[in-house]
């Protein structure tokens, strides 16, 4: 075996048991680190090869979680269109990170970001996108960007939890998270 071969072994072995302390942690985050090397389809030795300790395993997490986040977040495009369509974008992304997202709701100083700030721990550029909905009229102005962003968590947290317990189709339950997001963001008539 090459280096090449070796190091992009190593890369799917370390990959794989990320991804695996993801699902797994995402369902229990109390679960063993026996359970993720199992999920993994690794020894325990194997695990503790890559991941010493389990500060280590959850640093690589928060590390998998910031990137995947950063990425859904690209993919949405934020800065395009009304604030309500860029938070619709947003749900859509981010709703594919169920397991990845369930374990940043029940660990949160996984993905702790010093640099962010802005209205009640919203980063800068979704307080700028609500502040968008405000001026173009397609977000509730009285409601600010940290509520709007409990709105959108609460929501895809609530679309996880039924899909996992009714077994109802993904494509229906993201309909339901954007509909009940969309109500509830959208400016009242009066």
């Amino acid at each position: 075996m090459t280096d090449a071969q070796v190091s992009g072994s190593r890369a799917r072995t370390r990959q794989a048991i990320v991804e695996a302390a993801i699902e797994v942690l995402g369902r229990n985050p109390a679960a063993s680190l026996g359970d993720i090397a199992t999920a993994a389809d690794v020894g325990r030795t194997t695990l503790h090869r890559y991941f010493a300790e389990r500060t280590d395993l959850l640093s690589a997490v928060g590390a998998e979680a910031t990137a995947r986040l950063a990425r859904a977040t690209a993919q949405a495009r934020p800065a395009e269109g009304t604030g309500a369509s860029a938070v619709r974008r947003l749900c859509q992304e981010y709703f594919d990170l169920g397991d990845l997202l369930s374990l940043i709701f029940s660990e949160p100083e996984l993905c702790v970001d010093p640099t962010a700030g802005g209205s009640a721990g919203c980063d800068p550029e979704f307080t700028a996108l609500v502040e968008r909905g405000h001026r173009d009229g397609s977000i509730d102005p009285e409601l600010p960007a940290g509520w709007v962003q409990s709105i959108v968590w609460s929501q895809l947290y609530a679309g996880w939890s039924y899909l996992a317990e009714t077994g109802a189709s993904r494509h229906e339950v993201l309909r339901l998270v954007l509909r009940t997001v969309d109500g509830a963001i959208g400016v009242r008539s009066a």
